[in-house]
């Protein structure tokens, strides 16, 4: 009997998409190099793109490996830019998200020549100014006109991928030479969640920072100029959500929420916890894994977000003005100002765990400086207008006072710098950021009182936490001198607080809390001559102030004067308080002219810092777009 023709084959044990021959056959290693046929790219280009398949067969080839086959690359990136260009469905979208995979891994090999060997390998020395200008143009033209939102999203995160990851090389020239940003604005205007502005605002804020002190930038001058206020509005919404979602990251490790009253937290606090009929903790139990790793990965990738707004902060006023008065979207959601606010106030108390967190923290201070060194939004700052509540991080100790509803948000932005004070005080002091913490305070104080504008605030935890630093900085003398820039921290910290003690009056909402600034500054004792002596600082005319003001009341208190009858005697709160009130008769401040001075923000002079932050930033963007 004949065998049948019809013979039964053995199915594959794994079964391979044909995209993934496709993907191998164009880096298949030949020893000439043949054209792949339009044919094959045409049904190349038909396929849906299997992500995780390509990205697998791009790992495997080394970098000497992909300059070898730099014929079939630039093949790849050549037709995928037709098919941009031709903008047909599918294969433009495609195009897009097969180029999005392969150069992240085409960028990210470790080149011996990185620009030039890149180049190479995309579109070849002689053909890359005409390939990458026509590359940058098909993606200007789908951000801006694109057939589709989710078409013209992928156009920005293929932009975002060959800048961040491209970013020390040539690459993002190209982007300068275009000029994308009337894409970018028109992209964010048709934006219809704020989720989807973020990776144009990341690509801006990423492309304003290429090269910025090396040449003029040209997205750095339109930032300049940019008044769009329904666009800038969209942008602000996007960053106060932006800073809830990395705000919240913190809080899912520890709910510090304060505990409302009952019955149970009553008996606790008394001591008698064990009678509770609950067994909830003051303090919620993080997770099984240690909250302080937890914390030290935080904040999330999103937080590069904050470079951009650096940026549009420092070049644009009406961005200055939305962000300070643009009004939650609903009644229960917090306004931009208050998320950015929040976010900070994490930031800060968390910024000793690793440098990242330190220099996002650093750089959302820039943008608080900028804010509070203009007179009109100082002014809106400390105007009933701009109350707002803000969740404050309450994650380590001390605590400042819990605030409950709306007050103005310079007396947050104060909380602010003094939990910033409290909680990174180390041997190896960031100078740095408390130079901006202490410069900060004193532009608010100096407008406060230059305006004579007088706000509602817990006036005795400011002077408490820097009398507590004048303090550390004695214990830690020897460490502290080391230290670049740490003459300049003790000057504005000792004129800071001879500017309060000299024109307290014009600001602080009372005499009470005039009295209260002597009080603190009396129980330092002979700190401050410590200090003094500590630093050398025996010819400073505002150390001097504050030591003679300090001897001028112990004198008193130690019964020198008639205020003070009986020597050696213990002298209630109240007593003192009388005898700091008599004794001013006695008194004579003779503060340095100009204590309140103080120079603009200048970006020059952050540049080390800023260039940190912009390194800091490329590494989450290339995290962010993993993570999509």
């Amino acid at each position: 009997m004949e065998p049948s023709p019809l013979t039964q084959v053995e199915r594959p044990e794994t079964f391979q998409p044909k995209i993934i021959r496709l993907y191998e056959t164009v880096f298949r290693d030949e020893d000439e190099d043949v054209d792949l046929s339009d044919g094959f790219w045409e049904e190349f280009f038909l396929h849906r793109p299997d992500h995780a398949g390509f990205k697998r067969i791009l790992e495997t080839i080394s970098p000497d490996d992909m300059l070898h086959l730099q014929a079939h690359s630039q093949q790849l990136f050549q037709r995928a830019i037709s098919r941009i260009q031709q903008a047909s469905a599918p294969s433009d979208e495609i195009a897009l998200e097969t180029l999005t995979v392969f150069l992240d891994a085409a960028l990210s090999k470790k080149y011996t020549n990185p620009s030039s060997d890149i180049i190479a390998v995309l579109a070849g020395l002689n053909d890359a100014d005409t390939v990458m200008s026509d590359f940058v143009a098909a993606l200007d033209t789908v951000i801006r006109n694109g057939r589709s939102l989710s078409l013209r999203l992928k156009a920005v995160r293929t932009s975002l991928s060959i800048t961040a990851t491209g970013f020390h090389t040539a690459l993002p020239s190209y982007f300068t030479h275009r000029d994308l940003f009337p894409a970018l604005m028109k992209f964010t205007q048709d934006c219809e969640h704020s989720s989807q502005v973020l990776p144009a605002l990341y690509l801006l804020g990423l492309l304003v920072n290429y090269n910025k002190f090396e040449f003029q930038n040209p997205y750095r001058l339109r930032l300049d100029d940019f008044v769009n206020d329904a666009i800038i509005q969209k942008i602000v919404t996007s960053v106060g959500d932006t800073c809830v979602k990395l705000r919240d990251a913190y809080v899912a490790i520890q709910d510090d929420m304060p505990e409302p009253w009952s019955l149970g937290s009553t008996l606790n606090y008394i001591g008698l916890g064990v009678l509770s009929p609950t067994s909830r903790p003051t303090t919620p139990t993080p997770g099984a894994e240690d909250p302080k790793s937890l914390f030290a990965a935080l904040p999330g990738p999103e937080i590069g977000v904050l470079l951009s707004t650096y940026d549009f902060a420092n070049a644009n006023k009406v961005f200055c003005f939305n962000l300070v008065s643009t009004p939650a979207p609903n009644k229960s959601d917090p306004s931009p100002l208050s998320s950015f606010l929040s976010l900070t106030s994490y930031l800060s108390q968390h910024a000793h765990r690793s440098q990242r967190a330190a220099l996002y923290t650093h750089l959302s201070l820039f943008t608080l400086q900028i804010l509070v060194e203009d007179q009109s939004l100082a002014k809106r700052l400390c105007s009933d207008e701009s109350k707002l509540s803000v969740r404050l991080c309450r994650q380590r100790q001390p605590f400042l006072p819990l605030v409950k509803g709306e007050r103005t948000a310079t007396s947050v932005i104060l909380d602010l710098m003094i939990d910033g004070i409290n909680h990174n005080l180390r041997r190896r002091l960031d100078v740095e950021y408390y130079i901006l913490c202490i410069g900060i305070l004193l532009r608010i104080l100096s407008f406060l009182s230059r305006t004579k504008t007088r706000i509602a605030y817990h006036w005795s935890e400011l002077w408490r936490t820097l009398l507590s630093f004048f303090r550390f900085l004695t214990t830690y003398v020897d460490d502290i001198r080391s230290l670049r820039r740490s003459s300049e921290l003790v000057d504005i910290l000792v004129n800071l607080l001879a500017f309060a003690l000299s024109s307290g009056e014009n600001f602080l909402p009372d005499p009470a809390s005039y009295d209260d600034l002597f009080y603190k500054l009396v129980e330092t004792g002979d700190s401050l001559a410590k200090f003094r002596d500590a630093f050398g600082l025996s010819s400073s005319t505002s150390m001097q102030t504050l030591v003679n003001v300090s001897s001028h009341y112990q004198t008193l208190l130690e019964g020198g004067g008639d205020q003070a009858k009986a020597k050696n005697k213990i002298l209630s709160p109240r007593e003192v308080n009388n005898v700091i009130k008599q004794g001013y008769s006695t008194l004579s401040i003779e503060a340095e002219e100009g204590l309140d001075r103080w120079e603009r923000f200048r970006e020059v002079e952050y540049k080390i810092a800023l260039k940190k932050i912009a390194r800091a930033a490329i590494e989450d963007a290339k995290m962010l777009k993993e993570d999509k």
